[in-house]
Protein backbone atom coordinates (compact mmCIF):
# COMPACT_ATOMS: atom_id res chain seq x y z
CA UNK A 1 0.00 0.00 0.00
CA UNK A 2 1.40 3.31 -1.15
CA UNK A 3 2.18 6.24 0.91
CA UNK A 4 -0.09 9.22 0.94
CA UNK A 5 1.66 12.62 -1.41
CA UNK A 6 0.75 15.70 -2.33
CA UNK A 7 -0.46 14.07 -5.69
CA UNK A 8 -2.59 11.36 -4.63
CA UNK A 9 -4.13 13.17 -2.14
CA UNK A 10 -5.25 16.35 -4.47
CA UNK A 11 -6.32 13.19 -7.10
CA UNK A 12 -9.13 12.12 -4.10
CA UNK A 13 -12.36 13.43 -4.02
CA UNK A 14 -14.86 13.04 -1.20
CA UNK A 15 -16.34 10.68 -1.91
CA UNK A 16 -13.13 8.61 -2.79
CA UNK A 17 -11.50 9.18 0.43
CA UNK A 18 -15.00 7.92 2.60
CA UNK A 19 -14.53 4.84 0.20
CA UNK A 20 -11.09 4.33 1.38
CA UNK A 21 -11.54 4.00 4.61
CA UNK A 22 -15.08 1.68 3.73
CA UNK A 23 -13.01 -0.47 2.27
CA UNK A 24 -10.15 -0.52 4.96
CA UNK A 25 -12.97 -1.37 7.19
CA UNK A 26 -13.96 -4.73 5.36
CA UNK A 27 -10.02 -5.83 5.28
CA UNK A 28 -10.27 -5.22 8.57
CA UNK A 29 -13.21 -6.99 9.71
CA UNK A 30 -12.27 -9.66 7.27
CA UNK A 31 -8.43 -9.52 8.63
CA UNK A 32 -6.63 -8.98 5.52
CA UNK A 33 -4.23 -6.16 5.84
CA UNK A 34 -3.18 -3.92 3.34
CA UNK A 35 0.98 -4.68 2.47
CA UNK A 36 2.56 -1.96 3.47
CA UNK A 37 5.98 -1.26 5.02
CA UNK A 38 5.81 1.11 7.81
CA UNK A 39 9.41 1.85 8.26
CA UNK A 40 9.29 2.77 4.93
CA UNK A 41 6.34 5.06 5.30
CA UNK A 42 8.08 6.75 8.19
CA UNK A 43 10.97 7.75 5.69
CA UNK A 44 8.30 8.15 3.35
CA UNK A 45 6.53 10.89 5.47
CA UNK A 46 9.64 12.60 7.47
CA UNK A 47 9.45 15.60 5.00
CA UNK A 48 5.94 16.20 4.83
CA UNK A 49 2.48 14.66 5.09
CA UNK A 50 -0.58 14.63 3.28
CA UNK A 51 -3.69 12.47 5.27
CA UNK A 52 -6.99 12.42 3.05
CA UNK A 53 -9.08 12.15 6.34
CA UNK A 54 -9.82 13.56 9.87
CA UNK A 55 -11.45 11.42 12.13
CA UNK A 56 -13.08 12.46 15.47
CA UNK A 57 -13.55 8.82 17.65
CA UNK A 58 -13.28 8.16 21.17
CA UNK A 59 -10.25 7.14 23.56
CA UNK A 60 -11.60 3.70 23.99
CA UNK A 61 -8.76 1.61 23.65
CA UNK A 62 -10.54 -0.59 21.22
CA UNK A 63 -11.52 2.53 18.49
CA UNK A 64 -7.94 2.81 17.00
CA UNK A 65 -8.79 4.72 13.60
CA UNK A 66 -5.71 3.86 11.86
CA UNK A 67 -6.58 -0.32 13.10
CA UNK A 68 -10.33 -0.22 12.41
CA UNK A 69 -10.19 1.20 8.86
CA UNK A 70 -6.08 -0.56 8.20
CA UNK A 71 -4.49 2.45 7.18
CA UNK A 72 -0.95 3.32 7.83
CA UNK A 73 1.00 6.31 8.95
CA UNK A 74 0.53 9.38 7.01
CA UNK A 75 -2.98 8.52 6.26
CA UNK A 76 -5.41 9.96 8.89
CA UNK A 77 -5.49 12.94 10.89
CA UNK A 78 -7.23 11.31 14.57
CA UNK A 79 -8.38 13.38 16.89
CA UNK A 80 -9.51 10.73 19.90
CA UNK A 81 -11.79 11.95 23.14
CA UNK A 82 -13.72 10.05 25.88
CA UNK A 83 -17.54 10.50 24.24
CA UNK A 84 -15.66 11.86 20.99
CA UNK A 85 -17.26 15.38 21.75
CA UNK A 86 -16.20 18.34 20.35
CA UNK A 87 -14.58 21.80 22.14
CA UNK A 88 -12.62 24.73 20.36
CA UNK A 89 -9.52 23.07 20.03
CA UNK A 90 -11.24 20.31 18.46
CA UNK A 91 -12.31 22.44 15.43
CA UNK A 92 -9.06 24.09 15.50
CA UNK A 93 -7.76 20.92 14.80
CA UNK A 94 -9.98 19.96 11.89
CA UNK A 95 -9.66 23.88 10.42
CA UNK A 96 -5.83 22.97 9.85
CA UNK A 97 -6.44 19.19 9.06
CA UNK A 98 -9.45 20.61 6.32
CA UNK A 99 -8.08 24.03 5.34
CA UNK A 100 -3.98 23.66 5.45
CA UNK A 101 -3.58 19.91 5.10
CA UNK A 102 -5.97 19.42 2.90
CA UNK A 103 -7.95 16.37 4.10
CA UNK A 104 -10.94 15.30 2.36
CA UNK A 105 -13.30 13.88 5.15
CA UNK A 106 -14.26 14.63 8.67
CA UNK A 107 -15.67 11.77 10.08
CA UNK A 108 -17.21 11.94 13.23
CA UNK A 109 -17.00 7.99 14.84
CA UNK A 110 -18.96 6.94 17.94
CA UNK A 111 -18.89 3.61 19.13
CA UNK A 112 -21.33 0.58 21.15
CA UNK A 113 -20.58 0.40 24.99
CA UNK A 114 -19.38 3.83 25.07
CA UNK A 115 -18.06 4.39 28.63
CA UNK A 116 -18.29 8.09 28.26
CA UNK A 117 -21.96 7.79 27.10
CA UNK A 118 -22.82 5.79 29.88
CA UNK A 119 -22.05 8.54 32.16
CA UNK A 120 -22.84 10.82 31.14
CA UNK A 121 -26.74 9.05 30.55
CA UNK A 122 -26.09 7.94 34.95
CA UNK A 123 -24.82 11.94 35.17
CA UNK A 124 -21.65 11.17 36.71
CA UNK A 125 -20.06 14.13 38.25
CA UNK A 126 -16.23 13.77 38.97
CA UNK A 127 -13.42 16.11 38.71
CA UNK A 128 -12.97 17.61 35.18
CA UNK A 129 -14.85 14.63 33.62
CA UNK A 130 -17.69 15.91 34.33
CA UNK A 131 -17.02 18.85 32.32
CA UNK A 132 -16.57 16.26 29.50
CA UNK A 133 -20.00 14.45 30.32
CA UNK A 134 -21.79 17.75 30.38
CA UNK A 135 -21.27 17.86 26.70
CA UNK A 136 -23.24 14.66 26.03
CA UNK A 137 -26.03 16.30 27.62
CA UNK A 138 -27.99 18.15 24.54
CA UNK A 139 -27.89 14.02 22.96
CA UNK A 140 -29.58 12.99 26.10
CA UNK A 141 -31.79 15.88 25.94
CA UNK A 142 -32.86 15.10 22.17
CA UNK A 143 -33.43 11.67 22.65
CA UNK A 144 -37.48 11.33 23.01
CA UNK A 145 -38.00 7.69 22.14
CA UNK A 146 -37.49 6.78 26.16
CA UNK A 147 -39.85 7.45 28.44
CA UNK A 148 -38.67 5.36 31.41
CA UNK A 149 -35.26 3.99 32.47
CA UNK A 150 -33.27 6.76 30.88
CA UNK A 151 -30.41 5.67 32.70
CA UNK A 152 -26.63 4.04 31.16
CA UNK A 153 -28.32 0.37 32.23
CA UNK A 154 -30.99 0.71 29.38
CA UNK A 155 -29.13 -0.47 26.53
CA UNK A 156 -31.49 1.18 23.89
CA UNK A 157 -31.18 4.64 25.49
CA UNK A 158 -27.82 3.88 25.64
CA UNK A 159 -27.45 3.70 21.32
CA UNK A 160 -29.65 6.19 20.75
CA UNK A 161 -27.69 8.87 23.00
CA UNK A 162 -24.65 7.21 21.15
CA UNK A 163 -26.04 7.75 17.45
CA UNK A 164 -27.38 11.31 18.73
CA UNK A 165 -24.20 12.18 19.89
CA UNK A 166 -22.78 11.84 16.39
CA UNK A 167 -25.58 13.68 14.56
CA UNK A 168 -25.75 16.68 16.60
CA UNK A 169 -21.20 17.02 17.08
CA UNK A 170 -21.74 16.97 13.34
CA UNK A 171 -24.06 20.14 13.30
CA UNK A 172 -22.06 21.60 15.58
CA UNK A 173 -19.27 21.55 13.64
CA UNK A 174 -20.97 22.78 10.74
CA UNK A 175 -22.74 25.58 12.67
CA UNK A 176 -19.43 26.74 14.89
CA UNK A 177 -16.85 26.43 11.64
CA UNK A 178 -17.55 28.83 8.98
CA UNK A 179 -14.45 27.41 7.67
CA UNK A 180 -15.66 23.71 7.58
CA UNK A 181 -19.17 25.21 6.56
CA UNK A 182 -17.69 26.70 3.26
CA UNK A 183 -15.46 23.85 2.04
CA UNK A 184 -18.41 21.17 2.41
CA UNK A 185 -20.50 23.99 0.54
CA UNK A 186 -17.63 24.23 -2.10
CA UNK A 187 -17.59 20.39 -2.04
CA UNK A 188 -14.32 20.26 -1.46
CA UNK A 189 -14.79 17.88 2.01
CA UNK A 190 -17.38 15.65 3.26
CA UNK A 191 -18.93 15.33 6.70
CA UNK A 192 -19.96 12.17 7.85
CA UNK A 193 -20.73 10.21 11.13
CA UNK A 194 -20.04 6.64 11.56
CA UNK A 195 -20.78 3.77 14.25
CA UNK A 196 -17.97 1.37 15.13
CA UNK A 197 -19.49 -1.81 16.72
CA UNK A 198 -16.63 -3.53 19.45
CA UNK A 199 -18.29 -6.75 18.63
CA UNK A 200 -17.38 -7.60 15.08
CA UNK A 201 -15.05 -4.73 14.28
CA UNK A 202 -18.09 -3.35 11.38
CA UNK A 203 -18.30 0.57 10.87
CA UNK A 204 -22.19 1.64 9.75
CA UNK A 205 -22.04 4.72 7.86
CA UNK A 206 -25.05 7.09 8.93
Amino acid sequence: MRTQSKETQSKLTPDLALQILKDGNQRFVNNLKANRNLLQQVNETSTGQFPFATILSCIDSRTSAELIFDQGLGDVFSIRIAGNVLNEDILGSMEFATKLVGTKVIMVLGHTKCGAIVGACNHVEMGNLTTLLNKVQPAIYAEKETKENRTGANAAFVKNVTDLNVHLTIERIRRESPIIAELEKEGQIKIVGAMYDVENGNVNFF
